[in-house]
């Protein structure tokens, strides 16, 4: 059955879609949607994606006018253009490049990037970097370059075509001793998309069995012509074990730099507006984001908005740590005073207009749908009294069936103190963004039934974060209850033991009395705990460490019998208080369901 209108009705179609999804956007029944698949010879189950140009096909069968869905990508490039743009270019001044450095896993990006930190910090500042941040800044010949930290960091790989709007040059990295691989062709693959200016680092070049000519072959058979093999693009040999090559090296991103020259200008007197590179939230000081400045200058007291997470900055660091008081164009900054966490990618902007800030001090922070970060309310971070402390959960499954079976068990996970909320679910294997939505809303990243794609165990390595699969829906429903014990204040039992009158006072020092008495009730025993009570009051807790009767050591003493002990605790001990002797158990409590 084909729909029929005089008019076709609009659609918005994503790049690739669920067919079940298909059908609810078309608001036709599924089987309706799969028969015309099938006609069109498309044989797909309902949770099977199927790209833009079938379901376009598919829908214009149907009588819908499809349209491509623009991604947030998209938006955000398009509105940061926008929002970067400069009126008035007789205030702008060069800024640093911005790098990052890609490569295949195990090739020596992450030693390469921390070489080059370490021996600029020699070279030019006494002593290391005391807080690692997401970006950081290196001198090479008095001319700052800033690097996106790490090869692997969300910043750029969950925004893959972002990379051109937040980096100026990239160090593509191949290993001497091991070549082009996979995820090398992929790198120049996103480099080549973003358009971006490029040194090859071939890297281990200490290593016997390194072979930098193989390694020029195999990239020429890749369309990436270095220097010597017909190309103009730049390649270093170096190792990041030794040193070799690092000045060559930032010699080489700093000559294809100046290449770019006309493009690396910002305006650092105007309101700044830059791109969030990490975020997360501290216990301790809550959310904490570190933002790369992309024009313009941050200072402490702007009013920040980013999409629907806004904040006055109460405090910047660079990327030692050290407080600052502004970070000006290609600067890294570490940014408190936020009300929540935004995504990594989103868009800073300061807002100067009275008004615009009136109007955000007036809104609540909004959740940013499935995958909303922890917020913090205005008043205060704390949590409040008698609220339930909640377990973010990330959840993806093989089936609709699967996730409405997890989702009905772990909704009898009930207990007052503590709860599962699940932040985002979702059909298919893991990916690398279900790890940033994770990491950044401190949730418990699980699969059922699906497993973690290549690019979602790399970010996960990045980023120290675990994903954790099951096969059997009860053992996934135990994950979550054993996080969720694990956030509950131990139960403390005590069992009173037995209750000594005091009749003597024997000596008292700065921790401990050696006291005498009677047993009046039940016995006493050596080790227990013991309370001083003097008119019903508590007046002071300590342990029995020593226990005597006629200077002779024993173990337990019985009611009606006269002893000595040694009370270690605060000495405030007096004739005719009583002390009640028990004992303190800590147990971890459960919770059923």
């Amino acid at each position: 059955m084909t729909v029929t209108a005089t008019a076709k009705k609009s659609v918005v179609l994503p790049a690739r879609i669920a067919v079940k999804a298909f059908a609810e956007r078309l608001g036709l029944p599924l089987t309706t949607v799969m028969t015309e698949l099938v006609k069109s010879g498309v044989m797909a189950a309902m949770n099977e994606e199927i790209d833009y140009d079938t379901a376009a096909i598919v829908a214009d069968d149907l009588g819908f006018a499809p349209e491509l869905e623009q991604t947030k990508e998209q938006v955000d490039r398009q509105s940061l253009s926008e929002l970067i743009k400069e009126t008035d270019n007789s205030k702008v001044v060069e800024r640093a490049p911005v790098v990052v450095v890609m490569g295949h896993v195990d090739h020596g990006k992450t030693k390469l990037l921390d070489a080059i930190r370490k021996t600029n910090i020699m070279e030019g500042e006494a002593g290391g970097i005391t807080q690692h941040i997401g970006a950081y800044q290196v001198t090479e010949k008095g001319r700052p370059i800033t690097f996106i930290d790490t090869p692997g960091h969300e910043a750029f790989t969950a925004m893959r075509s972002r990379g051109a709007r937040v980096a100026d040059v990239a160090i593509l990295v191949v290993a001497a001793d091991d070549g082009v691989k996979p995820q090398t062709e992929e790198a120049v693959r996103i480099i080549t998309e973003a358009k971006l200016p490029f040194v090859v680092a071939i890297n281990k070049i200490d290593k016997p069995e390194a072979n930098p000519q193989r390694v020029m072959q195999q990239l020429a058979e890749k369309n990436v012509l270095v220097e010597g093999y017909g190309g103009q693009v730049v390649s270093v040999g170096v190792s990041a074990a030794t040193g070799t090559g690092l000045t060559e090296l930032l010699d080489s991103v700093l000559l294809v730099a100046e290449v770019e020259r006309q493009n690396l200008k910002a305006n650092p007197d105007r309101p700044a507006v830059g791109t969030i590179i990490e975020s997360h939230v501290d216990p301790g000081e809550g959310p904490v984001v570190t933002a790369l400045v992309h024009t313009g200058t941050l200072r402490i007291g702007d009013v920040a908005s980013i999409g629907d997470v806004w904040g006055k900055v109460k405090a910047l660091r660079d990327y030692t740590g050290q407080p600052i008081e502004q970070a000006g164009p290609s600067v890294p900054a570490r940014i408190l005073g936020l009300k929540g966490a935004p995504e990594v990618g989103d868009v800073l902007q300061v807002e100067t207009d009275p008004k615009v800030i009136r109007e955000l001090k007036s809104k609540k922070v909004l959740r940013r749908g499935a995958g909303a970060a922890p917020v913090v309310s205005e008043s205060t971070s704390e949590e409040r009294p008698g609220k339930a402390q909640k377990l973010n959960v990330v959840i993806r499954a093989d089936t609709l069936g699967s996730l409405e079976a997890i989702k009905e068990s772990l909704n009898k996970l009930k207990h007052p103190e503590v709860s599962a909320e699940l932040i985002q679910t979702g059909l298919g294997n893991i990916t690398e963004a279900d790890v940033l939505r994770a990491e950044t809303s401190q949730a418990l990243l699980l699969g059922f039934n699906v497993v973690a794609t290549p690019a979602a165990e790399s970010v996960a390595r990045g980023k120290h974060a675990t994903i954790k699969t099951h096969k059997v829906i009860y053992d996934l429903v135990d994950e979550v209850r054993s996080a969720l014990e694990r956030m509950l204040s131990p139960e403390v039992l005590e069992t009173e033991l037995g209750r000594v009158k005091i009749l003597g006072v024997f000596r008292t020092e700065r921790i401990y009395q050696i006291i005498g008495g009677k047993v009046t009730a039940g016995k006493v025993v050596n080790g227990s705990r013991l309370r001083v009570l003097r008119n019903d009051a508590v007046v002071a807790e300590g342990k029995l460490s020593n226990l005597q009767v006629l200077k002779t050591p024993v173990h337990e003493v019985t009611q009606g019998q006269e002893c000595g002990m040694k009370f270690e605790g605060q000495p405030v001990v007096q004739l005719n208080d009583t002390v009640v002797v028990f004992t303190r158990e800590v147990r971890a409590r459960h919770i059923g369901g």
